[in-house]
């Protein structure tokens, strides 16, 4: 059962567009410690701009720890990683040693999550990387919109148990890094005077949150009554997943799922497996390939919503770091709604049950045999009952 906390003021960020400033701005104002998680970052033209924040932070004193994933921060120049060091930002990689050819879960278990916390009392949460999301691969420039991604800035009650878990993955890498773990701190959170929101803060490792992601998502589908919408990039659900969507729809709810239309890897072809099975429901699905789409999202019933890190496929349920905000709050779940139902409109593709039986033969062979690949991967590394 997950726990929500009121008193809290929550934001709803839309892609790099209202990130980056409202991230800048907030480490601008750090007066005493940043922590920043991110699976990706880039020494492009966002990365410098909040590289040099952040080092600006750490010259007048801010402590600043800077916490990346080793495979997804894989090509950050290390001349990059020496600039910011010099200055004073304390930066640490997750799990550094990679390799393409290993299949050992220990090295598959990646920092995913992207979370930002700043003097203890604002905190950013979402699935945006520190990278310029106008930059689409295959586009022709200064004629595609940005990637599709969301975020959300936090205050009030909810930031001691996102600052409390960024300080405990920081002093656990520090010990194995050998570095002195940073001084503990306990900040009084900000009190929310204006109407307050009702938010969790969830996560997935491999201790003891091995599948509060998925239960919050599962549970919220059971109580469902009316609507469901699922935005995610990467969706490969489980088979509980699978029958708690169907079981939806077989009850009268409305399920919309927004998918990546374009194929930004070859594993996303195992999405399609499961299209005519959905589509046979009634379950709506739309691809968006105005450009590419990054989010992990949901709005069920205009009030429960959340925002994070977690794609739906394997490697974020049963593999990686993730962290997601829950949010009960009918304003906030409008606001995503509407927002993501203008996505729907303006850049994707409806896929009608009858276009989907009558061609996409390759498409649903190249499906399943993709599918196939990853039941087994998953049998492979210990995870074959999903």
């Amino acid at each position: 059962m997950t726990h929500f906390i009121a008193g809290n003021q929550i934001q709803l960020l839309r892609n790099g567009t209202e990130y980056f400033p409202a991230l800048e701005a907030a480490i601008h104002g750090a007066l005493h410690s940043i922590y920043l998680q991110s699976y990706i970052y880039r020494a492009d033209t966002i990365g410098i701009r909040i590289g040099a924040a952040l080092m600006q932070a750490a010259q007048r004193g801010v402590a600043v720890h800077v916490l990346l994933d080793g495979f997804g921060c894989k090509d950050l120049p290390k001349s990059y990683v020496k600039t910011l060091e010099l200055t004073g930002v304390q930066v640490m990689f997750y799990r550094p040693k990679i390799s393409p050819w290993s299949f050992e879960k220990s090295r598959l278990r990646r920092l995913h999550q992207k979370i930002v916390v700043i003097d203890e009392k604002i905190g950013f949460v979402g699935g945006i990387n520190i990278m310029d999301d106008f930059e689409v691969p295959n586009a022709a420039p200064n004629n595609v919109p940005p990637r599709i991604d969301y975020a959300v800035k936090i205050e009030g009650k909810l930031l001691p148990i996102i600052a409390g878990h960024v300080q405990k993955i920081w002093r656990r890498m520090a010990i194995t890094h050998l570095l002195p773990p940073p001084a503990l701190t306990h900040e009084k959170p900000s009190v929310i005077d204006s109407p307050s929101i009702k938010a969790a803060f969830i996560l997935r490792d491999n201790v003891l949150h091995r599948r509060d992601i998925e239960d919050a998502y599962l549970e919220a589908i059971h109580h469902a009554k009316a609507e469901i919408i699922i935005a995610n990039a990467y969706f490969v659900p489980g088979r509980k997943f699978r029958k708690a969507l169907l079981d939806a729809a077989n009850r009268g709810v409305t399920v919309k799922l927004l998918l990546q239309g374009r194929m930004e890897y070859f594993l996303m072809f195992a999405t399609h497996a499961f299209y005519s099975e959905f589509l046979e429901s009634g379950i709506e699905i739309y691809e968006y390939r105005k450009s590419y789409m990054h989010c992990k999202v949901a709005v069920i019933d205009q009030y429960w919503a959340t925002v994070g890190s977690s794609n739906i496929d394997p490697f974020s349920l049963l593999l990686a770091r993730e962290a997601n905000v829950l949010v009960k709050n009918t304003a906030f779940a409008i606001e995503l709604r509407t927002d993501l139902l203008t996505v729907i409109q303006a850049g994707a593709i409806q896929i009608s049950p009858q276009a989907w039986a009558r061609g996409n033969i390759i498409k649903r062979f190249a499906s399943w045999i993709t599918f196939g690949l990853v039941r087994w991967f998953l049998g492979l590394i210990g995870h074959s009952n999903q």
